[in-house]
């Protein structure tokens, strides 16, 4: 079981429980998780996100990336990124280590971002993934994201072989411009 808020999550599993902090990942963060890319995302595709894409993803100023690490060791379990448009937002990475999944990071995570996106008055989050992965297909549709899409070929391997994504969306408001949330008083007419 998890309990989360906006920058730390509690996860609890068997009879101990282990403090997981989510915050915005740092430059010395992106050898770490372009390892996890590697090795939890892009596996048999070909390596796009090494050290130096993810550290321009982490300086990017349209890019959040966050990491949850171990409170007491700093160690990365997990990490996202996500990227900012006006009304949306591209949740482009996301990965939990094998040993920390169905814990409450990835939900950690995933509910930092979404809080993120809603401040921030983006309109809904869209996201890919592998078709043929159905842990992640049943986490996202848990996480308030419906699919939307199937395309063939999407992902490319370094020796030609093609995988299909399976395109995802989670809605947070209509899309338009944000109505105005406070208006200054009117000012009675001092004559009346």
């Amino acid at each position: 079981m998890a309990y989360a808020s906006l920058g730390r999550i509690v996860a609890q599993w068997g009879m101990t429980s282990r403090a997981m902090t989510i915050r915005l990942a740092e430059l010395r963060d992106a050898q770490p998780i372009a390892a996890m890319s590697r090795d939890f995302i892009e596996a048999g595709l070909g390596w796009k996100y090494d050290s130096a894409r993810v550290m321009r993803a982490i300086r990017d100023r349209e890019t959040v990336a966050v990491v949850a690490c171990d409170s007491r060791s700093g160690a990365i379990n997990g990490f996202a990124i996500m990227e900012f448009g006006d009304e949306r937002a591209h949740l482009v990475l996301l990965a939990v280590r094998p040993s920390h999944r169905r814990t409450g990071v990835g939900q950690g995570m995933v509910e930092w971002l979404v809080e993120s996106a809603r401040v921030a008055g983006i309109a809904s989050i869209h996201l890919e993934l592998r078709a043929a992965n159905e842990a992640a297909r049943r986490f996202y549709r848990a996480m308030g994201f419906y699919e939307t899409v199937l395309v063939p070929g999407y992902y490319r391997s370094g020796e030609g072989r093609k995988e299909g994504a399976l395109r995802m969306l989670r809605v947070l408001r209509t899309p338009g411009p944000l109505p105005a949330a406070w208006r200054p008083p009117r000012m009675e007419d001092p004559k009346r």
